[in-house]
């Protein structure tokens, strides 16, 4: 029994995607599609004293049909700024002090070049301090298939997939038949029922960066994740 995921690249995805990578047995980050402006690509949101905040990658899109690892960066300075911002808003959580130079470091060497690059340093990190052993693969590693359907099916089929966890957003496509005419079970991604934990400035929201719980909760953090259970 072989389980897996598939989904692009998110700069420093909210709680659910993590969850969705603990989940499964392997995790492939689907770059090879194309980017699109105003996503989770390269921006997310924190919470600030003074309520939601937009942390965003600066990034060139020189094509619609640009792929998302094919999107640079076009501010070198981007890191420091967002780290600044963080600094700022969590400095008053109760783990902020624990995590801070692991963060920091994490952003001072963010100098990659590409949104791909990025959000993979961020994603590994956080995985290991989520204490999340799931495999992390690359889209480009595979020989990719036309068709949205039939790609993802192969994807499966190269890494032996009995059971394809996939994100709710991919019902609208999604064709289920031809995964179990493989053999392959479609099961989807529930994000609700997550529980609340200590949050600085209220209300509580649940669809902001990763960064907020582990800020909040420390270790604990990785209790707050259903696959955790």
């Amino acid at each position: 029994m072989k389980k897996i995921a598939i989904l692009q690249s998110n700069y420093i995805p909210w709680k659910g995607y993590f969850d969705i990578i603990g989940s499964v047995d392997e995790f492939v980050l689907y770059d090879d599609m194309q980017y699109t402006k105003n996503d989770w690509r390269n921006r997310n949101k924190i919470k600030t004293q003074n309520g939601l905040q937009w942390l965003s990658i600066p990034v060139r899109q020189e094509s619609l049909h640009q792929k998302i690892n094919e999107t640079k960066i076009t501010d070198p300075k981007w890191n420091v700024n967002h780290w600044r911002s963080i600094a700022q808003s969590y400095a008053k959580a109760p783990h902020f002090k624990a995590y801070k130079e692991q963060f920091e470091a994490l952003y001072m060497s963010a100098t990659m070049e590409s949104i791909s690059e990025i959000n993979r340093h961020f994603i590994d990190a956080i995985c290991a301090m989520l204490e999340i052993k799931t495999i992390i693969r690359d889209s480009r590693e595979f020989v990719l298939a036309d068709g949205k359907s039939e790609r993802l099916l192969a994807l499966n089929q190269d890494l032996d997939a009995t059971t394809y966890l996939s994100g709710p957003a991919a019902k609208d496509y999604l064709d289920e038949s031809i995964f179990t005419a493989a053999g392959i079970n479609v099961e989807w991604m529930d994000y609700s029922g997550y529980a609340e934990y200590h949050q600085l400035f209220p209300p509580f929201e649940h669809g902001v960066s990763v960064i907020d719980l582990i800020f909040n909760e420390g270790e604990n953090a990785k209790n707050f994740l259903k696959s955790s259970q």
